[in-house]
């Protein structure tokens, strides 16, 4: 069973519901994921002893120009426009590349190779009998995701059965849906005040609507606002 703990805006509580989750089943000694790996806090909850460290990034092209015929096939294969073909030079702009491998696959000269952008790390440990695991993008990367992914495929392979708690970024953006891919439940925090009803709506549509997941909600400082998010969650089924 993988759980997405998620919410569609910051500030709501959302690490706080997942790390007590972990905590009243540590008896059956659950794997916990920090994805939230921009701003990571789910270790300040649950205390982990981390031993276990590694940098993650993504692969990035690496010209040979003993090789390159300055063909230029590698511009018109990327999408994210990472390299651009001047006269007879090859620019590469790594912070924009997500590490898809088309320009190498496609170079007529093998003279394209791959050579790891780090980006950010992986830690791992124990907290208690919870395993632990949370990502960290480096400070001035841009992406998450790929991150968020490595972590996962480091982590999920192994848990054998075990309850699974995801502890998403906030809001509804790429990281958010690469966190939630692949879980079998997204359990949102709210808040119920116009801003939480207003970011719960999109997260609602993200990760039911349109990753056809179920969803459920728990609603946070209950009678510190308005019934607007009651409302909302009784009108869809939630």
């Amino acid at each position: 069973m993988i759980i997405a703990v998620a919410s569609g805006k910051g500030g709501t509580g959302k690490t706080t519901v997942a790390t007590s989750l972990a905590l009243s089943i540590a008896d059956k000694a659950p794997l916990f994921l920090d994805c939230d790996v921009e701003e990571p806090n789910a270790a300040l909850f649950l205390k982990p002893e981390l031993d276990h460290r590694q940098e993650v990034g993504v692969p990035i092209p690496h010209i040979d120009p003993d090789k390159c015929t300055y063909c230029g096939r590698c511009a018109q294969v990327c999408v994210w426009h990472v390299i651009a073909v001047v006269g007879q030079k090859v620019l590469v702009f790594p912070e924009l590349c997500h590490g898809c491998g088309s320009c190498t696959l496609n170079c007529p000269e093998g003279a394209i190779s791959e050579v790891l952008n780090v980006t950010g790390s992986l830690e791992s440990g124990r907290a208690g009998a919870i395993l632990f695991g949370q990502g960290i993008l480096n400070v001035g990367q841009a992406m998450a995701v790929p991150v968020i992914r490595q972590l996962k495929h480091k982590h999920l392979p192994a848990a054998n059965g075990a309850v699974v708690i995801l502890d998403s970024p906030p809001g509804t953006a790429c990281p958010v849906v690469e966190t939630m891919r692949g879980a079998d439940f997204v359990l949102l925090v709210t808040e119920p005040t116009p801003f939480g009803l207003h970011d719960l709506r999109l997260a609602v549509q993200v990760a039911r609507d349109e990753l056809g997941l179920p969803v459920g909600v728990v609603i946070n400082r209950d009678g510190a606002g308005d019934a607007g998010v009651d409302d909302y969650c009784a009108a869809e089924g939630l």
